[in-house]
């Protein structure tokens, strides 16, 4: 790791390009793994599938990797603008190159016009990511920002198994409990602390506006998909208040909560 960090810490653009090759070869490897016959039926939910699984294992990586890094290292919670270690860099190397996959994959898979919401985001934490990288400042808080990936894994689990359509399984169930704690405590807890900080420095911060702007917009986004999910999973509307050129479908074009 000693001789790995400096080399992308001068190149850390080529260094998020290699890596987002590396989720590309994630991705055609988990096209191996058995699929259920109703996801294989539909393309769009064949697509959303493996799109979901690549997700997955970043959730899964990346989400341990912050936790990790901040139980061994306390200092990242506090000095946000510019600690970080070697391991904290290579995590935000590693998710940037990640989110710049995930957004080539919908792109070029014809896939943006429902997906926008994604783009957008996806848009935010690049920039946001990459100056980080560039700049070695706020890269604490970029490992903080990835404790939402934690929320992630339940995320991605609840939308598979829509897509298996098992949302009638003990699985789901237990699920759907458990994301809406951790959308709670790993994503809006997280946000909500970053935003906090940034307005709380906001005088001294380097570039404090545009992630001050950034935030707003990324916490407007995470609220909207909270209520969307509190409602797809605790309030559903029954069939009857269904108009009838609307269906309950699996086949839902919307992310990530619908």
């Amino acid at each position: 790791m000693d001789s790995l960090v400096p080399v992308l810490k001068n190149h850390p653009g080529m260094s998020v390009l290699v890596v987002s090759l590396i989720f590309k070869v994630i991705h055609r490897l988990l096209q191996r793994l058995p699929v259920p016959k109703v996801v294989k039926q539909d393309d769009f939910k064949s697509w959303k599938w493996k799109n979901l699984s690549v997700s997955m294992v970043h959730s899964l990586l990346t989400g341990s990797w912050a936790l990790t890094c901040v139980l061994v290292w306390p200092e990242t919670l506090n000095n946000i603008h510019s600690y970080h270690t070697p391991l904290s860099y290579m995590l935000v190397c590693v998710s940037t190159g990640y989110f710049v996959h995930d957004a080539g994959d919908i792109i070029l898979t014809g896939h943006a016009r429902q997906s926008w919401e994604f783009l957008i985001h996806h848009v935010l934490v690049i920039s946001c990511f990459l100056y980080a990288l560039y700049t070695e400042l706020y890269v604490a808080g970029a490992v903080i920002a990835l404790f939402v990936e934690v929320n992630s894994v339940t995320l991605h689990l609840r939308l598979l198994l829509k897509l298996a359509g098992a949302q009638s399984s003990s699985l789901f169930h237990v699920n759907k409990l458990v994301n809406i704690s951790t959308y709670l405590s790993f994503r809006l807890g997280t946000q909500f602390y970053l935003t906090w900080y940034i307005v709380n420095n906001y005088t001294w911060l380097d570039r404090g506006l545009y992630f001050l702007v950034a935030m707003i917009a990324m916490n407007i986004m995470i609220l909207t998909y909270f209520f969307r999910l509190l409602r797809a999973d605790f309030f559903p509307r029954s069939r009857s208040s269904v108009r009838p050129n609307e269906t309950h479908n699996n086949n839902s074009k919307k992310f990530p909560c619908d």
